[in-house]
């Protein structure tokens, strides 16, 4: 089936839904699906960004502007996932708790405003990834209509693009949590420190990146395309630096590289196999 074919029948999935809740993170797959179904459902359909301590200011910024440029519907909502122990000790269940509390309140604000369905945008390309959020959206009945549709993340990238989204290229970016070594609690400290850490690495022009807390250490990721930048005594200074007076000891550059998901490199296969790798 080619891209154009599957863009239908995401149309027609869409049209079934009845009014429906959006889960929007600013990134290309939500975006895309907030876009998509606001273009089938017009006012039948509202998206929904979670803000809290794991949300970068300006991702939530970025996430916000889009919404106003394509004129979609926008609700924010406080969730409250640092307030659960089971996410705060962050081991590889982390991100389930943090969707389970994500849909709950979704679910909540959908059952207060009349509405039918809340939707999220894993795709067909998530299926084999470690994520155990999908776990908290199949508990939760949360729908995929991009994964129903049965979209990659190229296709739906093409598919932004062939719109005029200004996202169809934007980089992959998880919550801040996600930098955290896993059995290192997820604390309000540690965010911002990655939170101010990826900010000074935007303003030093990088474009792919992660800063990963391993605790005393900072091990920056950046893009391979990027990394010779980063190789050169000015900005080893600069770096150590900027890290240094965000609390870190210690500044190491990962000479691999970013990659997504690197922290689950450290997790036992069991486990993956245990939570749905």
């Amino acid at each position: 089936m080619d891209v154009e074919a599957k863009s239908l029948r995401l149309e027609k999935i869409l049209s079934g839904l009845g009014r429906t809740l959006v889960a929007y993170s600013g990134g290309v797959d939500s975006a895309y699906l907030a876009f998509a179904a606001h273009r089938v459902l017009g006012h039948d359909m509202l998206a929904v960004i979670a803000d809290s301590p794991s949300l970068a200011r300006t991702h939530l910024q970025d996430a916000l502007s889009f919404t106003e440029e394509q004129r979609i519907p926008i609700q924010v909502i406080q969730t409250l996932e640092m307030e659960r122990r089971e996410y705060v000790r962050n081991d590889a269940t982390r991100c389930f708790h943090c969707k389970d509390e994500l849909f709950r309140t979704m679910h909540q604000f959908a059952q207060d405003h009349g509405f039918l369905t809340v939707a999220y945008g894993m795709n067909l390309d998530d299926q084999g990834d470690f994520r155990p959020g999908q776990r908290a959206a199949a508990e939760h009945h949360v729908a995929a209509p991009l994964l129903q549709a049965e979209l990659t993340k190229v296709e739906i990238r093409e598919l932004a693009r062939l719109a005029g989204l200004h996202v169809w290229d934007k980089p992959a970016s998880a919550c801040l949590s996600s930098r955290i070594e896993y059995g290192r609690p997820v604390t309000r400290e540690s965010l911002l420190a990655v939170e101010h850490g990826e900010d000074a690495l935007r303003s030093l022009g990088f474009r792919q990146f992660r800063v990963r807390h391993h605790g005393e250490i900072a091990r920056i990721e950046i893009a391979k395309e990027e990394l010779h930048r980063a190789l050169t005594m000015e900005m080893f200074a600069e770096l150590s630096r900027i890290f240094k007076s965000l609390g870190f000891v210690y500044v190491t550059l990962d000479t691999e590289g970013f990659r997504s998901g690197s922290m689950n490199m450290a997790l036992p296969e069991p486990t993956l196999v245990k939570l749905g790798a």
